[in-house]
């Protein structure tokens, strides 16, 4: 333990200008995911049909290895002359994002109480002012769930993008197993760990300052 405290010593303004490139490239990421996700999922649930389809295509990517989705967009994105970096790994978060964030908005929205929302009409809100009032309030809870799901899960695969060079933490783990310093697989694998905890924290502190009491 004295030689991990020595080398964090030596190195934390390395350690802290990775970890500050992690949560940029996830900053950039879920906040893309949300503005696509969240929006898609209250749309859907206004066509069932529709959102049987969209919740397994985003299902099916989620399975895919992240590993073998940014070796995909190598060839792909290169077209663009971006086929490495940091656009390759944004796009490849933000599809991994989709699935928590869209199903559970589309559930959030769906398990409101009825007696509530057919109160809201008789008040005679609009479907717009339901919306933003009664619904999104009242299922806020189980949306915020889906956006920390995302944005654990993104925390974690954002050490893989590393391999297609968008930096972050995941540098540090794949310089440490290069050259075999096994303080630098640990400073970077707390580090993920320790940013994970903090934004999950971060999260439900917004998500228990926002809900409504009641719910």
């Amino acid at each position: 333990m004295g030689d991990f405290f020595a080398y964090v010593q030596r190195n934390y303004g390395d350690i802290l200008s990775y970890t500050l490139e992690h949560i940029q490239l996830l900053g950039v990421s879920l906040t893309i995911a949300i503005l696509i996700g969240v929006p898609v999922g209250i749309y859907l649930t206004t066509n069932e049909q529709l959102a049987e389809t969209v919740l397994q295509a985003a299902s099916i990517i989620l399975t895919i290895p992240s590993i073998a989705l940014f070796g995909v967009m190598i060839p792909v994105l290169s077209l663009i002359g971006q086929g490495i970096g940091f656009l390759p790994a944004v796009i490849a978060l933000i599809l991994y994002s989709q699935l928590p964030i869209i199903r559970n908005t589309y559930t959030g929205i769906n398990n409101v109480d009825p007696n509530i929302r057919d109160a809201a009409k008789g008040l005679g809100m609009t479907t717009m002012q339901r919306l933003l009032k009664v619904e999104i309030p009242n299922s806020l809870p189980l949306i915020m769930a889906g956006v920390r799901t995302a944005t654990v899960l993104s925390i974690g695969i954002g050490a893989i993008a590393a391999f297609i060079g968008s930096g972050g933490l995941g540098v540090l783990i794949d310089m440490g197993i290069s050259r075999g310093n096994r303080n630098m697989i640990v400073a970077g694998a707390l580090s993920i760990s320790i940013l994970a905890i903090t934004a999950d924290f971060f999260l439900k502190t917004l998500q228990n300052k926002f809900s409504p009491k009641e719910v």
